[in-house]
């Protein structure tokens, strides 16, 4: 076990001794564990279940949830459409749309509420206290700034609490570029899976322009746990492998992380993808995964490395 909390499992195959370096705390995070586990209770009630969005970024989990008739509403439009449907139909069981861990806007909330939908609400509690802050923040007259990428859906969410247009920030081009007076009270708020040390960065740039200035360190403590060991770990080991979903921003940012310092590494998203690599002489493989991965794959990627050293 070493100093930051990683597994070493020690492995003698046919062709090589090999040395696993499994971080601690990859897979599931708090909100995306309860977010997954609530659309799995919700499925129980024998109601029509939706989520609003793929209820995490892991094409495994939504697959099997897609099976188990979990629909999927693919924005506003849609969510209007089944309102009306509801109001149409009048049903005493309406349809339950569930809130994923990366929240959503007001207006997502209102039109399920207004239109006789039930409401579950899966916002991870660090994103809601994001959509909070902002909340307020903007009442009381204060610019917002975004740190993180506009197209995730948690910035989408986020973005809908303020009550003036935020502006969103995700490189230090943008940052340099954003056109306010010095006199202008601003607020400063991160999506909570963005790379630690390039917040600082931006908001270092945000300092030196305004005098009225506030700003919440709202990256989740568990990414930030997460990248930290992602990086020490990548610095000792040959190659590296970051499992998580394709369209998971947490795990690009981690495969980011770890590339720069392991010349290979490699971003997987089940065990299939490693067939065509060749462990015979790798010594030390280091594994961690982005928090909308589940356990069970992580387990079978370190089953295919066992049974093929």
């Amino acid at each position: 076990m070493t100093a930051w909390g990683t597994d070493r499992i020690q492995l003698t195959g046919r062709s090589s001794d090999m040395e696993i370096l499994v971080a601690k705390n990859a897979g599931f995070c708090f909100g995306v564990k309860r977010a997954v586990e609530t659309v799995y209770r919700e499925l129980s009630s024998g109601d029509a279940i939706y989520t609003y969005g793929p209820i995490i970024h892991n094409e495994e989990v939504v697959g099997d949830l897609l099976r188990r008739g979990v629909k999927i509403i693919e924005g506003i439009d849609e969510l209007k459409k089944l309102g009306k449907e509801n109001c149409t139909k009048k049903s005493t069981k309406p349809p339950c749309v569930i809130i994923r861990s990366h929240g959503a806007s007001r207006e997502v909330h209102d039109i399920i509420k207004n239109n006789g939908l039930r409401l579950v609400d899966a916002t991870c509690p660090f994103v809601a206290k994001i959509q909070k802050t902002v909340e307020e923040e903007s009442r009381k007259g204060r610019t917002i700034i975004i740190i993180g990428n506009a197209r995730h859906p948690e910035v989408e969410g986020i973005t809908g609490w303020s009550h003036s247009a935020p502006i969103v920030v995700e490189t230090r081009e943008e940052a340099e570029s954003v056109d306010l007076s010095r006199d202008t009270p601003v607020s400063v708020v991160a999506q909570t899976t963005f790379n630690f040390n390039k917040f600082q960065e931006l908001v270092e740039i945000f300092l030196n322009n305004w005098y009225d200035i506030s700003t919440v360190n709202t990256i989740c403590n568990a990414t930030e746990t997460r990248q930290t060991e992602a990086l020490r770990m990548a610095r000792d080991v040959d190659v590296m492998l970051v499992a998580g979903g394709a369209k998971s921003s947490n795990t690009q940012k981690l495969y980011e992380i770890c590339s720069r310092e392991c010349k290979y590494t490699y971003f997987i998203q089940t065990a299939e993808d490693l067939k065509d690599m060749d462990f015979s002489k790798v010594g030390r493989l280091g594994v961690t995964a982005g928090a909308s991965t589940p356990n069970n794959i992580i387990e079978e990627i370190l089953n295919y490395v066992r049974a093929n050293i």
